[in-house]
């Protein structure tokens, strides 16, 4: 790697930091359930492990919590935790997977395997450390899996695992255009771009619904704060 290269990527990751820290400034519902915030700083933090890799991804995955916590937190040390572990394991995930597989079906498997791994990973933090933050005990927070948890956490994951596909495609080709990113080789000879074209309006009409879903989930089930 030139040192152009690695400039271009600093700079790029240090991006991405930023915009997930903005993010988490003005992108969010807080409140729900009481002490669960809604955001979406992970969609930002996954595509710099696609566009940048996995070692990009897991520095902005745990850079964006930490200006967090030396900022606006009111979680501390366990809010840190556990939004440096969930977004390290969005973000690594996903980037790996498709890291072995560059195409659009890496792209949705490593998605897919990365929205089920953070909610597991959530579920697991959010029994042992919640009690902690919020002095509930242990038996109160597993009661609150299968109603408030599971939803939240799946439903989070899901709505920014479906921002990235809306996001990824026109990112990744600014940034090629721009030079930031190295170009793609060309497609193969008799690859038709209808059936491209096609596949990029599926793919943003599934997005476009999971998050639809997401919100409603959000709005009627878990119920958006009112102050």
């Amino acid at each position: 790697m030139t040192n152009t290269v690695k400039i271009k990527k600093i700079t790029l990751t240090a991006m991405f930091c930023a915009l997930a820290f903005v993010c988490t400034l003005y992108v969010k519902i807080p409140g729900i359930a009481g002490f669960l915030t809604l955001d979406v700083k992970d969609s930002l933090i996954v595509l710099s492990s696609l566009l940048l890799g996995p070692l990009s991804g897991a520095v902005v995955a745990v850079a964006v919590p930490f200006l967090e916590l030396v900022t606006i937190s009111s979680t501390g040390v366990i809010g840190f935790i556990m939004n440096a572990l969930s977004s390290l394991t969005f973000a690594l995930v996903t980037g790996l997977i498709y890291k072995m597989k560059k195409n659009m079906t890496g792209a949705v498997i490593g998605l897919l395997a990365g929205v089920v791994s953070v909610t597991a990973v959530m579920l697991v933090l959010n029994l042992l450390l919640t009690p902690i933050y919020t002095g509930m005990p242990t038996s109160t927070v597993a009661g609150m899996i299968p109603k408030i948890l599971l939803p939240f956490n799946l439903v989070k994951a899901s709505m920014n695992a479906a921002l990235v596909l809306l996001l990824y495609k026109p990112l990744s080709k600014l940034l090629r255009k721009t030079g930031m990113i190295p170009k793609r080789t060309a497609p193969a000879e008799g690859q038709p771009s209808e059936h491209s074209r096609l596949r990029s309006v599926l793919v943003t009409v599934i997005a476009l619904g999971v998050i639809a879903a997401a919100m409603c989930v959000v709005i009627f089930v878990l119920g958006i704060p009112t102050s």
